[in-house]
């Protein structure tokens, strides 16, 4: 594993915070109060891990066409057509109820890994990406779940 640049770790991070508070919301019933109250129904438990889980599937699908940019022919082609998929599957995959959206969610985002990992073999990622997206998406992972199997 490659170290991560701090810039890309901080934000990476940061970028969790809707997650961990979807999950802290579903686990501690003063903070869903509180969030009720204060930021308003989507904020909290699925609305606010659903929509913004949706929101970073189709940011990520942006991600890997930016990586695709740095390949050409065949391979070009073959990483426009995967980097798609990930903004699709939020689109077609997050509608029904939020525990069937949240497990969509999660086969996504486990979808989006492999996907990064077929990029980074591909050597159209820095060398230190595979350790951001396996941190990041490991944390993903087990705050949708608290919604999916709690």
């Amino acid at each position: 594993m490659h170290r991560i640049p701090t810039a890309p770790l901080v934000l990476g991070l940061a970028g969790l915070i809707p997650f961990l508070l979807g999950a802290a919301t579903y686990l501690v019933e003063p903070l869903a109060d509180w969030g009720l109250r204060a930021l308003g129904s989507r904020f909290i438990g699925p609305y606010i891990q659903l929509f913004y889980g949706s929101v970073i599937l189709s940011f990520m699908s942006g991600v890997l066409w930016g990586f695709a940019t740095r390949a050409s022919g065949a391979r070009a082609a073959l990483g426009y057509t995967l980097s798609v998929i990930p903004a699709l599957w939020a689109f077609f995959m997050t509608g029904g109820g939020p525990v069937t959206a949240g497990m969509n969610l999660m086969f996504g985002f486990g979808g989006l890994l492999l996907l990064d990992f077929a990029f980074w073999q591909w050597g159209l990622t820095p060398r230190w990406w595979m350790s951001l997206r396996v941190l990041l998406t490991s944390i993903v992972l087990a705050c949708l779940s608290v919604g999916v199997f709690l």
